[in-house]
């Protein structure tokens, strides 16, 4: 991979990268097709990371199809798609792993402690490996993120981090690849969260800009529905995470609900200049 990288790079070549965990869905695609877009050869990874999960969590169950998934890659016009597998990246006796003092201790750091130690670490190891110049995410993990570009900045790497928006299925849901593992009634009470960010969106049109008027009429929103379980509702800094009082500059909603046994998450950016 890096050999390949290295040399497509003498010759000029812009590499863009889109890091996933496999089982693409539309989401993904979109990224790739932006990937394609900024660069002049994609590259993309499938690699389910295992220290990003925590106990309990569905490392053991997530959502694998591979031949799909290379169908998917080559219809779009990947250049490369990167399979390394466990042993190749987490050999006998690793011991060295990327952390960051503030921004994950919001949001979904809370509740998954150690996740995004996971994250960083494996995003640093795929842009070691890949040495790309575009790197393309999705708006949906929106810590993440955030986490992202403040790794990227603090250690001077020389790669441009693309954000791009969430997609969403047609009924409004936010594409994941967890989606797959909703009961129809639970599918349709995963539209609790996008319904109740776009109640708080007319909300702050109607000149509503008080957090916690906003968040508690979520959380009403959400629990009436049957199946939910939330891990947090948050109106914070998009750049901080710091949580905001009062809407008086663009800031981000961002929630983690349990349907069922599944955990989804979703945000949006509340701006008081556009109601």
């Amino acid at each position: 991979m890096t050999s390949w990288s290295d040399r497509l790079r003498r010759e000029g070549h812009l590499i863009s990268f889109v890091p996933t965990m496999g089982f693409l869905h539309e989401g993904h695609l979109s990224l790739m097709k932006e990937g394609k877009r900024l660069g002049d050869k994609l590259v993309i990874s499938i690699f389910v990371n295992p220290t990003q999960f925590g106990p309990g969590e569905d490392f053991d169950t997530y959502p694998s199809d591979l031949e799909k998934d290379f169908k998917l890659a080559r219809d779009i016009g990947v250049d490369v798609i990167f399979t390394p597998n466990k042993a190749d990246f987490y050999p006998q006796g690793f011991d060295t792993f990327i952390n960051q003092e503030k921004l994950p201790n919001h949001l979904c750091g809370l509740a998954r402690a150690g996740h995004f130690q996971g994250v960083m670490t494996i995003v640093t190891k795929l842009f070691n490996v890949v040495n790309p110049d575009i790197a393309v995410f999705g708006e949906k993990d929106f810590q993440q993120l955030a986490i992202i570009r403040r790794m990227v900045k603090d250690l001077n790497f020389n790669i441009r981090i693309i954000g791009h928006p969430t997609v969403r299925e047609s009924d409004g849901l936010a594409m994941s690849s967890r989606n797959s593992k909703l009961t129809p009634d639970q599918r349709i009470t995963a539209l609790s969260l996008i319904s109740s960010l776009k109640k708080a969106q007319n909300s702050l049109k109607n000149k509503e800009n008080s957090a916690t008027a906003l968040i508690g009429n979520a959380v009403e929103f959400i629990c009436s529905h049957p199946d939910t379980e939330i891990d947090y509702i948050k109106i914070c800094d998009p750049d901080t995470l710091d949580d905001v009082a009062e809407i008086d500059r663009p800031v981000v909603m961002a929630m983690a609900v349990k349907v069922g046994t599944t955990r989804l998450i979703d945000n949006v950016i509340l701006n008081p200049d556009q109601s």
